[in-house]
């Protein structure tokens, strides 16, 4: 049934003419008379009598009447309902995050959305990139933050920030140490499919400098406490730096011959359709990496 007809009809009701039902409605009485004969032919019944006073429904039209106030207050809810999920969607948006990430951003993340979007879930998966990577690809993540993923063509990549590599030691180190140097020292580092690991060994191997490894933990944060207790060294971005909460102090030397940077990528499947819940991640995420890490 077609409701501008039905909205037609019941105007001229309400107004008792199809005159008066005309001018409310800012049209001419010709075509609002057409409208309702055509709503009549859809239904099979005459719904108005004309009178010497204007126009009064029939028996079927007061029928009509009724169903069509149910039907007007659901279509206000649904529009009702369009306009609150526009301005507050629902649903849920799953990002996954590196631990060291995670452990900056999260509370930021979810704060932020949270205001924004009060009606729609947040969740956010930490683990590490190469396991991040696999589940963005399978579908299971909407986007997710990765250091220096390799190329897929199924995700769009947008990198964030790039950051040094430093040498994190457990006495006093120079300002600035040759990478040859820093592979000979004995070293706590992630092991191998570690994406920090993967790019220290990439300039380490084609330079005939193989690494010091003493140990291998894949949580920075147990990596730093090796560290504090005089274990070994390691190597880790800057920003790692911010993690140190130990009594002992703090050394870090930057690494020169060469420097070495990794990239903190946003990455996004291309086949997944983006929501605005999923813009809006993408905004904070930018917003968060430009914040803690730099541009």
């Amino acid at each position: 049934m077609d409701l501008a007809r039905l909205h037609y009809f019941a105007a001229v009701a309400a107004a008792g003419s199809f005159s008066r039902g005309a001018a409310a409605l800012h049209m001419s009485q010709p075509a609002l008379s057409r409208q309702v004969l055509l709503l009549e032919q859809e239904v099979g019944q005459a719904l108005l009598v004309r009178t010497g006073r204007g126009a009064e429904p029939t028996d079927a039209g007061h029928a009509l009447l009724a169903h069509a106030r149910g039907i007007f207050e659901l279509a206000e809810r649904a529009r009702a309902d369009m306009r609150e999920r526009q301005a507050s969607p629902r649903g849920r948006i799953t990002i996954g995050l590196p631990p060291r990430v995670a452990h900056v951003l999260t509370a930021d993340l979810i704060e932020r959305f949270r205001a924004a979007y009060p009606d729609a879930v947040i969740s956010v998966v930490e683990a590490l990139s190469i396991r991040l990577r696999e589940w963005l690809v399978a579908g299971k993540l909407d986007m997710a933050m990765l250091f220096d993923p390799p190329h897929s063509p199924q995700v769009q990549e947008e990198t964030l920030a790039r950051e040094p590599l430093v040498l994190i030691g457990p006495k006093a180190l120079p300002r600035r140490m040759r990478l040859a140097d820093v592979a000979a020292l004995p070293l706590v580092m992630p092991s191998g499919p570690n994406a920090l690991r993967q790019l220290l060994e990439t300039y380490t191997r084609p330079r005939g400098l193989p690494l010091s490894i003493v140990a291998e933990v894949d949580s920075v944060q147990t990596v730093l406490s090796l560290v504090a207790r005089g274990v070994s060294h390691t190597v880790l971005p800057n920003s790692a730096l911010r993690l140190w909460t130990y009594d002992q102090p703090l050394h870090a030397a930057a690494i020169y011959a060469p420097a070495i940077r990794n990239r903190l990528v946003l990455a996004v499947p291309k086949a997944r359709p983006a929501t605005r819940p999923g813009r809006l991640a993408v905004q904070l995420l930018r917003a968060l990496a430009l914040e803690h890490y730099g541009s």
